[in-house]
């Protein structure tokens, strides 16, 4: 990363559709910076992810747009909602519902940054 800073800008055209379900827009991942990535998740209504681990990966959503339900480990369901920071510590099974009408929306911030090495499928 450039010093003292930099502006990464958000480019929809680079969304991509995952097999786990879900559109990722790559919006802060760089291998000058290893310890943190920063990416969109857009999950379609009536939508369920697949069921996928990040090993050596603290996982955040910072729930953007929409309505969902988060399933985590052996943790009972949740909705959320904007606004809402959901935490996934490494090696811990996930996925999200969306449950409302509209595209469910949030961020995906990894610490260390993702790489593909470190993610696992569960289906």
């Amino acid at each position: 990363m450039p010093l003292p800073g930099a502006v990464w800008k958000q480019d929809l055209a680079k969304e991509f559709l995952t097999p786990e379900r879900c559109h990722i827009l790559e919006t802060y991942n760089t291998a000058d910076d290893r310890s943190v990535s920063i990416a969109r998740a857009r999950v379609e209504p009536g939508i369920t992810t697949a069921w996928h681990v990040l090993e050596h990966t603290i996982e955040c959503y910072i729930m953007a747009e929409g309505r969902g339900r988060v399933e985590i480990g052996d943790l009972p369901a949740s909705n959320v909602g904007p606004g809402d920071v959901v935490v996934i510590l490494p090696g811990t099974r996930q996925r999200i519902t969306n449950t409302g009408t509209s595209d469910l929306i949030f961020y995906c911030a990894c610490t260390p940054r993702f790489q593909p090495s470190n993610y696992r499928t569960l289906e």
